[in-house]
């Protein structure tokens, strides 16, 4: 089944995306939440209007996207937590503990778009990478410290 996202859906695409699915997963979960919408004609072609209406302000997006990753840069992040004895934390890093710390250095990025190779568990370097734009990926080095 080809739907039309309405918006960003991790592993799947990006928001005005036609992408194939199975028929559950678009019917059940994915068209009544609103997320998507069927890809029929008419659907289509009022996409691609909104595309071609919003063009000049995705290429703003963009640009925004990519003076952030170079404002950000190779920036390492020091993230302070309890651990044990045997350096293994306790919880484990989110994704809201690198966005706090990039707010403290003056960066607003959002904690849905942070995310892990690897959960950090254990003190240690660790990348988080940051999806800033559809076409624009980052990636922040970030060193866990026992408190």
């Amino acid at each position: 089944m080809e739907i039309i996202l309405k918006q960003d859906v991790t592993g799947l695409g990006y928001k005005n995306d036609t992408v194939k699915v199975k028929p559950g997963y678009g019917r059940n979960y994915l068209i009544p939440n609103g997320v998507a919408l069927i890809a029929n004609d008419s659907n289509k072609r009022m996409v691609a209007e909104n595309i071609r209406q919003a063009a000049h302000k995705a290429a703003k997006l963009k640009q925004d996207a990519e003076a952030l990753a170079a404002k950000i840069g190779e920036m390492t992040l020091e993230i302070g937590t309890k651990a044990g004895e045997s350096g293994k934390i306790f919880g484990a890093v989110t994704a809201v503990q690198v966005s706090d710390a990039l707010k403290a250095k003056g960066f607003d990025v959002d904690r849905k778009k942070i995310s892990f190779k690897e959960q950090p568990k254990q003190l240690g370097t660790y990348i988080a990478n940051i999806d800033l734009h559809k076409e624009v990926k980052h990636s922040v080095t970030v060193d866990v410290v026992a408190e």
